[in-house]
């Protein structure tokens, strides 16, 4: 009885020893197999942002697109409300590279933070970065991307996403006294205390004083 019972107790010992290294076994291959997949069925809803690139000739090149509502849709942002943001970018094609500046000028309109009510946002940004083709696909580098030799084009709809995106502040709120009173002073009421409670209360002030 003993001795079976140390027989199940050392089975039981090695079985934990080996499950931290099956659990670790990762399979990269189809992890990037499925996200690729559903990465490239994604981009299917941005065909417009595409760039072609191969067989581009050397020189000078341009190209618009536009921001709309539906594409922070696409993109899955709530935090858009609406926009109509031009953008235009400046291609320059030498050897092997693609140099690209794109230039991004409209409006967003976001949620106030202080009573949830649009607002608007004024957008006027440029991004500039390097592309260059490669056997991997490599973002690391600031300003610099490389894509594989397989992609005769490159979708910027992301990269476009990025610049208009990071333009919105941390924290964006009405001017004083600009906010919805009705909603400031609801929310007001399950703040305690602090900056934000204290604005919101002034804002209100400011308003009714200038009635």
């Amino acid at each position: 009885m003993v001795s079976a019972g140390r027989t199940e107790l050392k089975k039981v010992s090695i079985d934990r020893e080996k499950r931290p290294l099956d659990f670790c076994f990762f399979d990269w291959t189809e992890f990037k197999i499925r996200f690729f997949h559903k990465f490239s069925k994604k981009l299917g809803k941005f065909t417009a942002y595409k760039v072609q690139l191969a067989q581009l000739p050397d020189g000078k090149h341009e190209q618009d697109f536009v921001i709309d509502t539906e594409f922070f849709k696409n993109m899955e942002n709530p935090d858009v409300l609406s926009a109509d943001v031009k953008v235009h970018l400046d291609l320059v094609k030498k050897n092997d590279t693609y140099d690209c500046t794109f230039h991004c000028k409209g409006m967003l309109q976001i949620p106030c933070d202080r009573c949830l009510d649009p607002m608007d946002h004024e957008v006027d940004a440029e991004y500039h970065v390097i592309v260059k083709y490669g056997d991997n696909y490599d973002d690391g580098a600031d300003n610099l991307l490389v894509i594989p030799y397989s992609s005769s084009y490159l979708n910027v709809a992301y990269i476009l996403n990025d610049t208009v995106v990071l333009t919105i502040p941390l924290r964006h709120v009405h001017p004083m006294g600009k906010c919805n009173r009705a909603m400031a002073s609801v929310l007001s009421r399950h703040r305690s205390g602090g900056e934000e409670f204290e604005e919101v209360e002034t804002g209100i002030e400011e308003e009714e004083s200038d009635d």
